[in-house]
């Protein structure tokens, strides 16, 4: 198994051009929240903004948008109808990429508009990043695997991949998850203490930065949303996986160095993003 590190990672960074303009960095799509869940939106969003893509559409409700619209102004808003994702949008050709599934939900109408969703998506072959709620809905719909876009990453902690697949030993938690990535053609990044990530040719990488301070509510939202940001950059999925995991972390132990692990919020998370950035570069 490979471990990411910054030496690791270097190769693989984009520059920015003099002559460039937020057109040139990606679109992604955000499909997250609900009336009831508005701070996965939040979350999500916020660290979008700082992967460095050109631009970050999040598609919610009302009361999400208008929390999103007070923390992160750079953000464009799309509305859903009503209290929860229930239509698709029709112009998903337009994204780069799109993040979906953090504080979705799985109502009925979820259930019918993310699955138009992954056909849409599959269509215009635009990769996804699918967390939470996409993942929980894909477990109770097994046949939505197939829709999936080639070039996406899944990122279940292990509540979320047991839905998916079982297993009853480490070993063999390995080769069912190198399945799930090889049937799907995803990049399944399991989170957790050092986590992992699987690609669809069968290589595996391993982490090296993060911290049990992480172990709260939202952080996996931020990865979700920086994931996907750096996809809609121009990454590779198993590139965008690998470097946003590995900022990610590395943006935890810098905030449980300055402040312990028990003192900071995944909110927290997205400010300090920058520092593994600064590090690579």
């Amino acid at each position: 198994m490979n471990t990411i590190t910054a030496e690791s990672l270097r190769p693989c960074l984009r520059q920015r051009a003099r002559d460039s303009h937020k057109g040139d960095y990606g679109h992604l799509l955000i499909v997250a929240g609900c009336q009831t869940m508005p701070g996965a939106a939040v979350l999500a969003t916020g660290a979008a903004l700082q992967s460095g893509c050109g631009l970050v559409t999040l598609h919610s409700t009302s009361r999400a948008l208008q929390a999103v619209v007070n923390s992160f102004p750079s953000a464009m808003l799309s509305e859903m109808p009503g209290d929860h994702f229930s239509d698709k949008k029709n112009d998903i050709d337009k994204y780069n990429a799109i993040a979906v599934g953090p504080g979705l939900g799985q109502a009925p109408e979820t259930v019918i508009a993310f699955t138009e969703l992954l056909n849409a998506a599959k269509q215009a072959g635009v990769p996804m990043v699918l967390d939470a709620d996409a993942l929980n809905i894909i477990a109770s719909y097994p046949e939505l695997k197939a829709l999936i876009p080639a070039g996406s990453v899944m990122t279940p902690h292990l509540g979320e991949l047991r839905r998916l697949v079982s297993w009853d030993s480490e070993d063999a938690l390995t080769e069912v998850v190198k399945e799930l990535s090889t049937e799907t053609g995803c990049a399944v990044v399991v989170k957790g203490h050092g986590t992992r990530i699987f690609a669809p040719d069968g290589s595996c990488f391993v982490n090296t930065t993060g911290n049990p301070g992480m172990a709260k509510g939202g952080s996996g939202d931020v990865l979700t949303g920086l994931v996907g940001g750096l996809m809609a950059r121009g990454y590779s999925a198993v590139d965008a996986a690998r470097l946003g995991v590995w900022v990610h972390g590395y943006a935890g132990d810098c905030l449980t160095a300055e402040r312990t692990a028990e003192a900071y919020s995944s909110r927290d998370l997205i400010d300090w993003l920058w520092r593994g950035f600064a590090e690579l570069y």
